[in-house]
C-alpha cells in the first residue's frame, strides 16, 4: 500500500501494529539506550513509537532490532512507471503521517535468478518482489542522533538485474550494531528500464534517458547528503562500495560530475572500469530496439510491458555485439569494442569518461579507493570438469601452449586445491580470477599514478567450509565485509575461523569509511604501489604479500 499526501489511514500496517504484544510506547528517544529501555529484557524485536526519523518528504517509522533501528523502503524518487519511464528520478511525494518503513521495496523488474541449488544454498539468494516504483533505499543505525560515517552498498548482478537484499550478506544491521557506521543499500532501475535511449521519440525531455539507471544512484546519494543526519549519519563521510556490477557503478560514479561531492571514499570489489558505449552506438541500439516494438511515439513505449521491452532489448543487443570472450565481459583495454545494451554510456554530460578503463577520473582524485577480487570467482557448482576437460577448456579460449602453462602454474601455486576448485579460479569462459586480479591492478595502477588519494588492494582466498570445492566464490567476501557469517552461515558455516576472519574485514571496511585508512591494530595495511603490488590477504593468516597470483595472472597479459 502506498501512502498519500494527505496521511495513512487505518491500514494493513495498522493492522499487524495493533496486533503486536510487547510494544511499548515512548516519545523522544533517539539513541538505542532509550529504545532498549523501552522493550523487554527478552525481546530482540520491537515497533516503539520512538522508532521515526524526519526525511524532507515526511516522517518514516521503522523498527527495532538488537538494538538496530531499522528503516527499510524508504523513497528517494517517485514511482518510475507510466509517464516516468526513461525520466530522471522525481522527488517522491511528500506525505502527512509516518510512512511505515518496515519493508524492503520493490526490485526493479528483471528476470528471475537461475542459479543451480547448490549456488542459491550458498548464496542464500531472494528474488523479492518487483515494481517500476522502486526508488526506495534502506538504513541501519545505532542512534537517530551523532555523527557516524556512512556505507552506501550499491548491489550486483551488472546493470541486468539485483536488488538491496539479493543476499543475506548485504544486510548493513551489523555493521551499526558493531562498528558505529549508518548502513544505507539501495535499489535504482536497471537493464532496459534503465539504460535505453528514446530521445528520438520522447524528445528533449528524454536526453538522459540513456543513463537513468546511473542517475538514480546520483539522486539516491543526494538523498543521503539532504537527509542521513537525521539518522545519525555524517554527510561529509560517505563511503560508496559495491561488488561485481556494484564495482562498475561505484567506478562509473565516481567519474561522473554530477556525483563530484557526495562521495568521499570508494571500493570497487570484484569488479569495475568497465569500457561503456559511445552515445553514437547507444543510439543506434535503441533505434533498433524502438523499430523491432513497432512504436511510434514515447506513450505507446511506455505503455509495454517490461516482459516485452526485456525479449527485443536483449535479441538486439545479442544481434550487434560480439561474442564475451574468455575472462567474461570486462577484457582489457584495446581488446574488445563497447557493448551495447543495459549499462551506463558515455553520453559527454552526464558520464564523460571511461572511468577507471581508460583512466583514473580527475574529480574523485582526492577519494580514497579499495580494489579487490576473490580467488574463486568463476565458481559453478554444476561444473565438475576433469583434468583434460579442464585443459580443453582453456585450449579453446587461449591456445594450447598458454592452456597448459595455465594449468601448470595454478597447479603449482596451489597444489592443495582440487582441479575443480582450480578452474573456478580459470575456466576458460564466464568469470576469472585472473582476469579480475589484472583488473584490479590495472584500476589500482590509475589511482596510484594519479597521485592523489591513496588506493589499497585486497584479495579474498578463504575456502567455505559448505559443500565441496566451493572455494571464495564471486560474493563471497560479502558476508565478511558486512560481518554477516551468522546470517550467511549457508555459505560460512560460522565456525571460529570465519567469525575471526569477518570482524577483521567489517573492522577494515568501517575504518576505511571513518578515515580513509583501512588499518587496525595488528593488522597494517599498506598502500597499493605498482613496483610491488602490494595487497592485503583476506583468509585464516591476513596478511600483506606482493601481487598475489601474478605469475599466472600475466599469462593472460602475454
Amino acid at each position: 500500500m502506498s501512502p498519500s499526501n494527505k496521511g495513512f489511514g487505518f491500514n494493513r500496517r495498522q493492522a499487524l501494529l495493533s496486533a503486536t504484544s510487547g510494544v511499548v510506547a515512548l516519545t523522544g528517544a533517539t539513541s538505542v539506550s532509550e529504545v532498549k529501555a523501552a522493550t523487554t529484557a527478552s525481546a530482540s524485536c520491537s515497533t516503539p513509537r520512538s522508532a521515526v526519523a524526519k526525511t524532507q518528504y515526511g516522517k518514516v517509522r521503522g523498527y527495532v532490532e538488537d538494538g538496530v533501528l531499522t528503516f527499510k523502503g524508504v523513497p528517494y524518487g517517485a514511482d518510475t512507471g507510466g509517464e516516468n519511464r526513461w525520466l530522471p528520478a522525481k522527488a517522491p511525494k511528500s506525505w502527512d503521517g509516518e510512512y511505515p518503513a518496515l519493508i524492503y521495496g520493490a526490485n526493479c523488474p528483471q528476470r528471475l535468478h537461475s542459479w543451480t541449488s547448490e549456488q542459491t544454498f550458498l548464496f542464500q539468494w531472494t528474488d523479492g518482489w518487483q515494481s517500476e516504483d522502486m526508488l526506495k533505499l534502506n538504513i541501519w543505525t545505532s542512534s537517530l542522533s551523532g555523527k557516524r560515517p556512512v556505507m552506501v552498498y550499491l548491489h550486483g548482478g551488472g546493470f541486468t538485474f539485483g536488488s538491496a537484499y539479493e543476499l543475506a550478506s548485504q544486510d548493513g544491521a551489523q555493521m551499526a550494531r558493531h562498528y558505529d557506521v549508518v548502513s544505507v543499500t539501495v535499489n535504482h532501475r536497471l537493464n532496459v528500464l534503465g539504460f535505453l535511449d528514446v530521445s528520438s521519440i520522447g524528445g528533449p525531455a528524454y536526453a538522459d534517458s540513456v543513463n537513468v539507471g546511473m542517475t538514480d544512484l546520483v539522486a539516491a546519494l543526494q538523498w543521503v547528503r539532504d537527509n542521513i543526519a537525521n539518522f545519525g549519519g555524517d554527510p561529509s563521510c560517505v563511503m560508496i562500495y559495491g561488488q561485481s556490477g556494484g564495482g562498475s557503478k561505484v567506478t562509473t560514479l565516481l567519474g561522473m560530475p554530477s556525483a563530484e561531492g557526495l562521495i568521499h571514499r570508494a571500493s570497487a570489489q570484484s569488479g569495475g572500469g568497465g569500457n561503456p558505449p559511445s552515445a553514437e552506438e547507444s543510439k543506434e541500439y535503441a533505434k533498433q530496439v524502438i523499430a523491432e516494438l513497432g512504436v511510434k511515439d514515447i506513450s505507446a513505449l511506455q505503455k509495454i510491458e517490461w516482459a516485452k521491452l526485456n525479449e527485443v532489448s536483449n535479441a538486439v543487443a545479442a544481434r550487434m555485439n560480439p561474442a564475451i570472450g574468455a575472462g567474461g565481459p570486462t577484457p582489457a583495454p584495446g581488446t574488445a569494442r563497447p557493448r551495447v545494451g543495459p549499462g551506463p554510456t558515455v553520453d559527454g554530460r552526464l558520464i564523460t569518461m571511461r572511468s577507471f578503463y581508460d583512466a583514473a577520473p580527475e574529480i574523485s582524485k582526492n577519494v580514497p579507493l579499495l580494489f579487490g577480487s576473490v580467488s574463486e570467482e568463476g565458481n559453478i557448482m554444476s561444473s565438475r570438469p576433469t583434468e583434460s576437460q579442464w585443459l580443453a577448456n582453456l585450449t579453446k579460449a587461449y591456445g594450447d601452449v598458454k592452456a597448459k602453462s595455465l594449468v601448470e602454474g595454478l597447479k603449482k601455486a596451489h597444489p592443495e586445491k582440487s582441479i575443480r576448485t582450480l578452474s573456478y579460479m580459470c575456466s576458460g569462459s564466464g568469470l576469472n580470477s585472473l582476469n579480475m586480479r589484472n583488473n584490479v591492478t590495472r584500476m589500482a595502477t590509475m589511482k596510484y599514478n594519479q597521485k592523489g588519494a591513496a588506493a589499497y588492494a585486497w584479495y579474498f582466498t578463504w575456502q567455505s567450509p559448505m559443500l565441496e570445492d566451493a572455494g571464495a566464490w564471486h560474493t563471497a567476501e560479502l558476508a565478511f565485509c558486512f560481518d554477516n557469517t551468522r546470517r550467511c552461515d549457508q555459505g560460512t558455516g560460522n565456525g571460529p575461523d570465519a567469525q575471526a576472519l569477518a570482524r577483521k574485514m567489517a573492522t577494515a571496511w568501517a575504518n576505511f569509511a571513518r578515515t580513509g585508512n583501512p588499518s587496525q591494530p595488528g593488522l597494517k595495511w599498506e598502500p597499493f604501489e605498482p613496483a610491488t603490488g602490494r595487497t592485503m590477504v583476506f583468509d585464516s593468516n591476513c596478511r600483506m604479500i606482493n601481487d598475489p597470483e601474478g605469475d599466472v595472472r600475466r599469462l593472460l597479459l602475454a
